[in-house]
C-alpha cells in the first residue's frame, strides 16, 4: 500500500487527510539564522500554537523542507507532532549553498557519498546533530523526502551533483523529491534534470513557480506530469489581486488540478502567531480555502489540492533495486 513516511512512523497515503505541503517548522541556530536572524524557528512551544491551530481548522500532515545541515531538528519536529497529533514529515537532502558557512561539507563529498547520508536518513534514522558533527547518532525519526534546490535558470555544477545524489537514494529508497526555485525560475531546467536521471516527475513537487505567476510558463511545465507547489497567497500586498489564487484557478480550469499542492513556506518568524507575527499557519484553510470557492472551485478541486494530490506524490514507490 502506498505510504507516506512521517517522523512517528509510516502511515498509509489514505490517512494523511489535510496537508500542507512545504513548511517550516523548525529551524534551529545555524549558519541560516545567523545570515537571516528572523529565519530562527527554534521553539517548540511557540511552532505548537499555529500547529495546533492548523490541526483545529482540519488540517493532518505538514511536509517540513528544512534538509541536512541547515537548522534541521527532527526531535523537536517529532515533539510537535506528538503534541498536536499533526503528522509531519521531515527531509534529508541539501538547500542552497549560501545556506552554509564557506566550505560546508556538502561541497566537499562526492555524490555517492552524499546519496549515502541521503539513504541512511531515509532507511535508518536522521542524524541527532543533523550532520554537525564530530559523531554520527542516529535518532528513530527517518526522512520521509529528499530536499534540494537550485539557485538560478540553468543548475551549478554542486546543484547538479546534490540532485543526482537525490535521483540514486530515490531509486534505491523509492522516497519523494521536493524542490527550491528561486523565485520560480529554473523549474523547465530541474524536471528536464531529473527526467535524464529516470525520476518519475509523478513523485516530484517543484516549489515557489507562483512568485512567477506566468499561465503559459506553469502549464508548458505542468504538461509533463510534474507537481507544483504554490506557498505565496499571503504574500501578496493587499489591494493588488492575488496571483497566487488566479493561478490555482487557471490550472484547475486547464486540466491540471491533480498536479497542484499548496504551502506557507512561512519561514520568518513574523509569520507566525506563536512568534507574535501573522497570519498564522491555519491561514491556507482559515482564508484562502473561502476564496478559492468564492473563485467557483468545487469541493473536489480543492480536496485534490489538499488530500489526494500529497497524498499521491508524497507516497514512496518501489525501489528500484
Amino acid at each position: 500500500m502506498p505510504f507516506l513516511r512521517t517522523v512517528l512512523g509510516d502511515i498509509d497515503a489514505t490517512q494523511a487527510g489535510i496537508c500542507y505541503a512545504h513548511e517550516h517548522l523548525i529551524i534551529d541556530p545555524s549558519f541560516t539564522t545567523y545570515l537571516y536572524p528572523d529565519f530562527l524557528l527554534d521553539s517548540v512551544e511557540r511552532a505548537c500554537v499555529d500547529v495546533a491551530d492548523f490541526y483545529a481548522a482540519g488540517g493532518r500532515t505538514l511536509v517540513d523542507s528544512m534538509p541536512c545541515g541547515g537548522g534541521r531538528n527532527v526531535v523537536k519536529l517529532a515533539e510537535i507532532s506528538r503534541r498536536t497529533g499533526a503528522n509531519i514529515v521531515c527531509p534529508t537532502g541539501l538547500h542552497l549553498t549560501k545556506y552554509y558557512a564557506p566550505g560546508h561539507w556538502g561541497e566537499r563529498i562526492t555524490v555517492d557519498e552524499l546519496a549515502t547520508l541521503f539513504v541512511a536518513d531515509i532507511e535508518q534514522g536522521i542524524d541527532a546533530a543533523d550532520y554537525n558533527g564530530p559523531e554520527i547518532s542516529r535518532t528513530a525519526h527517518k526522512a520521509g523526502v529528499i530536499k534540494v534546490a537550485t539557485g538560478q535558470k540553468n543548475p551549478r555544477a554542486h546543484e547538479r551533483k546534490v540532485i543526482e545524489a537525490a535521483a540514486i537514494a530515490h531509486h534505491q529508497t523509492g522516497a519523494p523529491i521536493l524542490t527550491h526555485t528561486e523565485q520560480g525560475a529554473g523549474a523547465l531546467e530541474q524536471l528536464q534534470l531529473f527526467r535524464e536521471l529516470g525520476v518519475p516527475l509523478a513523485h516530484v513537487v517543484i516549489s515557489h513557480t507562483d512568485r512567477a505567476p506566468d499561465p503559459a510558463y506553469h502549464r508548458e511545465i505542468l504538461s509533463t506530469g510534474v507537481l507544483l507547489e504554490y506557498d505565496s497567497a499571503f504574500r501578496w500586498p493587499a489591494g493588488d489581486g492575488n496571483p497566487t489564487l488566479d493561478l490555482v484557478v487557471a490550472m484547475v480550469k486547464a486540466g491540471f488540478g491533480s498536479q497542484i499542492v499548496l504551502g506557507m513556506d512561512a519561514a520568518r518568524r513574523k509569520y507566525w502567531k506563536g512568534y507574535d507575527g501573522k497570519p498564522g499557519l491555519a491561514f491556507l484553510l482559515r482564508e484562502f480555502v473561502p476564496r478559492l470557492k468564492e473563485a467557483a472551485l468545487t469541493s473536489a478541486d480543492i480536496e485534490k489540492i489538499f488530500v489526494s494530490n500529497p497524498a499521491s506524490c508524497y507516497s514512496f514507490t518501489a525501489p528500484k533495486n
